[in-house]
């Protein structure tokens, strides 16, 4: 599995000197063809990866501060990359969101290299805080802030939890996505996850018992 394999990927933004794609996109690249060979992330040294990317040692860490940082990016740009919202509405941003979701299910599970290196990072507390911190944890930001916009326009009750709402949207997707494999991931489950939510959340009051 190469990065070209699955298109364009979003790149980290620069620290310091300007970056070379190319350089960053070798380095990226070496990291996962070592990962490929089924070397463990505990035995993935600087060194070895500057041997396999063909760069000096001092090229990687002037673009990451150390390995926890570069295996990051090596996963973000191994998954399909962020969406940009159409900001037409909360219903077609969070639409957007969970088909980001679903494919990332779809690549996870057609990717055996991306499944044992999500299980590899588990066993790295370092590793796993760092990938929460600058994937995960942004991508749920930006769910709860389309959640906010539709409550100030009106598309969601005001009285709403937003962090509840937030996790009623993506769990039923990260469910199918990860904990059930078996379970199918069709076109269209995005939206119908958001509207059997929104059935249950949008401005419409509840029927009188």
């Amino acid at each position: 599995m190469t990065l070209a394999d699955s298109g364009p990927r979003s790149i980290a933004p620069a620290r310091g000197r300007p970056r070379s794609e190319a350089v960053e996109i070798a380095i990226l690249e070496g990291v996962m063809k070592l990962l490929e060979e089924g070397v463990p992330l505990a035995e993935l040294s600087i060194e070895r990866i500057a041997r396999t990317a063909g760069v000096g040692k001092a090229t990687i860490y002037r673009r990451w501060n150390g390995k926890e940082e570069l295996f990051v990016d090596v996963m973000r740009a191994a998954e399909p990359p962020d969406p940009e919202l159409p900001g037409t509405s909360m219903r077609e941003d969070l639409v957007v969101l969970l088909e980001s979701l679903r494919q990332r299910g779809l690549v996870n599970r057609s990717s055996a290299i991306l499944h044992n290196v999500y299980a590899q990072m588990k066993s790295s507390p370092r590793i796993w805080n760092a990938y929460h911190a600058n994937v995960i944890n942004p991508r749920r930001e930006l769910g709860k802030e389309v959640l906010r916009r539709g409550q100030q326009n009106g598309e969601l009750r005001a009285d709403v939890d937003v962090e509840l709402a937030n996790d009623m949207f993506t769990g039923p997707m990260l469910l199918r996505a990860i904990l059930r494999p078996e379970a199918e991931l069709p076109e269209g489950l995005a939206e119908q996850i958001v509207d059997a939510v929104l059935a249950g959340l949008g401005p419409v009051g509840t029927p009188e018992p």
